[in-house]
């Protein structure tokens, strides 16, 4: 059996990697020649709506999936006209476009902060009025890790942040004031068969995900879980999801959801009796999804820019560091490492270990 992915950096290696357990056999499609999964498949070179590359990809693969919502929906909707792909270019096209995403969040009843769209200076100036300051305005395709944004605090700000924007269409959501930010990772085979992953509770800086702690029995386990089997279902979808979500008092409000195995997620590698990774694979394969269960403590460290010495790492007990083959580079994500122990004092001593080395190579 192959697999055809879409994008070849790092999640896609961490794919291929649960995947050759499986016997499995992968080709991936990206235009770097450096691609990080490379290594470990077969590699299409070039650009993704490249017709010939994607009729090869469609010829070699049984079923296509991606590892990154940027690829263009279209690709999707025409490799699913020639092999399976997973998750639906439906999924893909929602996720893709902001204002799109917070209606489809509106209409399944899903909480989210206040938005409006903005085309131009003046729709700006209006919502503002609506929806008051601090506030964010955003484009509203292609932002990720905090790119594509800029932070409104007073109307004098409104027209050099519009500037910005370049002229793209874009959104503006109101702050929350949320006491901490939170995802949940699902997977759903082609049978419907769905499982949920405990959530994991995240620390940002910058708009880049830092860290990522596995919270088992967190009381708003069965709100998210609730949530996100809502879009599950909407969308027929098959694969992993995350459901990034903003906690205010107990309530969760839905800030965005990437149709792919996610960063928050990396923790159950070690941390899960079956990874996000494996789990993506059974359900695009539509095979017996694996027990999301947590392996005791667990979380994850990212590192931003700046790679520690590998021994540093690894001399930090209950730790395991996972290297992405990406040369060091300002903002990029090169690394991370999870922490695992039977317990929570051994869990934390990790977990600041390996957080005070991602701090002191940290280029973001």
């Amino acid at each position: 059996m192959k697999i055809g992915i879409l994008g070849g950096g790092q999640l896609a290696r961490m794919i291929a990697l649960a995947g050759y357990p499986l016997g499995l056999k992968f080709v991936v499609l990206d235009p770097d020649p450096n691609a990080g999964a490379a290594g470990l498949s077969e590699h299409l070179h070039g650009a993704y709506d490249d017709p010939a590359l994607l009729a090869e990809l469609a010829e070699k693969a049984d079923v296509v999936t991606y590892e990154f919502e940027n690829v263009p929906a279209h690709v999707a909707e025409f490799l699913s006209t020639h092999t399976k792909v997973y998750p639906p270019a439906n999924a893909l096209a929602v996720a893709q476009d902001r204002l799109l995403e917070k209606n489809f969040f509106k209409d399944l009843g899903i909480g989210t902060a206040p938005f409006a769209a903005v085309d131009n200076l003046r729709d700006l100036q209006q919502a503002m009025m609506q929806i008051g300051y601090p506030a964010i305005l955003k484009s509203r395709r292609l932002g990720y890790d905090g790119k594509g944004q800029v932070v409104l605090n007073s109307a004098d700000e409104l027209d050099e942040a519009w500037q910005a924007m370049q002229g793209a269409a874009a959104i503006v959501e109101g702050f929350v004031p949320f006491r901490r930010e939170v995802s949940i990772i699902a997977a759903r085979r082609p049978s419907g068969d769905i499982v949920f992953y405990p959530i994991s509770e995240n620390s940002h800086s910058g708009g880049i995900l830092r860290i990522a702690e596995c919270r088992s029995d967190d009381a708003e386990q069965s709100m998210a879980e609730d949530y996100v089997k809502r879009l599950l279902e909407k969308l027929d979808y098959v694969g992993v999801i995350a459901l990034e979500l903003f906690d205010v008092d107990g309530q969760l409000l839905a800030n965005e959801f990437a149709p792919r195995v996610h960063n928050s997620g990396h923790w159950t590698i070690e941390g899960a009796e079956t990874s996000q990774f494996e789990n993506h694979l059974r359900a695009i394969l539509d095979l017996p999804l694996g027990s999301t269960k947590a392996r005791g403590f667990t979380g994850m460290v990212n590192f931003i820019g700046g790679l520690a010495a590998d021994e540093q790492v690894l001399s930090i007990g209950n730790s395991h560091l996972h290297l992405y083959d990406k040369a060091p580079r300002k903002g990029r994500k090169v690394a991370h490492a999870t922490a695992r122990a039977d317990t929570e004092a051994d869990y934390r001593e990790a977990l600041l270990g390996l957080a005070n080395l991602a701090s002191a190579v940290d280029d973001s």
